[in-house]
């Protein structure tokens, strides 16, 4: 497999240039947070030959891929086998305690996507698995087969933000007494069966959409680790350092938002008449609001559709 054959980065070239001016130094350090296989990463590297990179990412399939189209490049690389939410500890374990440029590139991976027996795309028939490290950990037939009905409902409606969520939950468990559900299909065929014929006319998309992210979500832990991760990540950053994140769906593109909002804001009571230093904003957003795909690259590379990018740069030193 060529990962270049199944894999266009997104963003790819926007990503770089808004990285680019705070790795143009000898000592740069690049962490990759969501290695997946290297494309954004391979660019990187090309581009400042002098740079480092760690490379995060909870699935091994990818992590072997990347290694092997990162070789070349020989000990620039470290290659790390950790949800992102241990970035600090990653980082801290190749020896260094800061990084000038860090990149999470959110969301299902396309190895994942592609990989039928994966169990990700509701389109595919696959053992319903869906976990991203599959050395360990809950699969989405887990959560099917023993969630009870009001724990099915609220993951729907958190991580889906599936209108029908009691409804395909009630569902689920009606089904799984005289059959487990372990295949997609078997799941795909009880939430089409759920659904109002009215509401598969009017709705967008497929019936199962909502409910699979909603259960990707919850085997990964994506919200949760996203939480932790991203102030983590800018707390290694100095100031000039910068951090790019590519986000593929709404809850976490307002995760994101909400923590740069609170690094970019002052700090100064409100009823103080100047802003003293320690109460200035540690970081400064680089694009305004969520930068989109072009329409060109959306019709090359359709993955860049949803897309949401946003990024920031350290302007300042925490106050001791």
């Amino acid at each position: 497999m060529n990962p270049r054959d199944i894999h266009t980065p997104v963003l790819l070239e926007r990503c770089v240039e808004l990285l680019a001016p705070a790795l143009d130094r000898d000592d740069a350090v690049i962490v990759d947070a969501t290695e997946g296989m290297g494309g954004h990463s391979e660019a990187l590297l090309e581009r400042f030959p002098h740079a480092r990179l760690i490379g995060l990412d909870r699935d091994t399939d990818a992590l072997r891929i990347a290694g092997e189209r990162l070789s070349r490049f020989g000990d620039r690389v470290h290659l790390v086998h950790t949800v992102y939410d241990g970035i600090a500890e990653a980082v801290a374990s190749v020896g260094v305690s800061q990084v000038h440029g860090i990149l999470f590139d959110l969301g299902v991976s396309s190895l994942q996507l592609d990989e039928a027996d994966r169990g990700f795309a509701y389109a595919q028939d696959a053992p319903l698995d869906m976990r991203m490290d599959q050395t360990s950990g809950t699969t989405a037939a887990d959560i099917v087969a023993a969630y009870g009905e009001g724990d099915l409902r609220r993951i729907f409606e958190r991580y889906g933000e599936e209108k029908l969520a009691g409804r395909y939950a009630r569902a689920i468990i009606a089904a799984r007494q005289s059959r487990p559900l372990l295949r997609s299909s078997d799941l795909v065929e009880v939430l089409i069966a759920a659904t109002p014929a009215a509401v598969q006319r009017e709705k967008s998309g497929h019936p199962a959409k909502r409910v699979f992210q909603a259960l990707r979500i919850e085997v990964n832990r994506e919200l949760a680790a996203l939480e932790a991760a991203i102030p983590a990540a800018l707390e290694l950053l100095p100031v000039g350092g910068r951090i790019v994140v590519l986000s593929y769906q709404s809850l976490e593109d307002r995760l994101v938002k909400r923590v740069f909002a609170s690094a970019t804001a002052s700090t100064a009571p409100r009823d103080l008449p100047i802003e003293l230093p320690e109460h200035a904003p540690r970081f400064r957003l680089l694009v305004r609001g969520a930068e989109l795909a072009s329409d060109e690259e959306r019709a090359r590379n359709p993955r860049a559709t949803p897309a949401r990018l946003r990024a920031a740069e350290r302007v300042r030193e925490a106050a001791a």
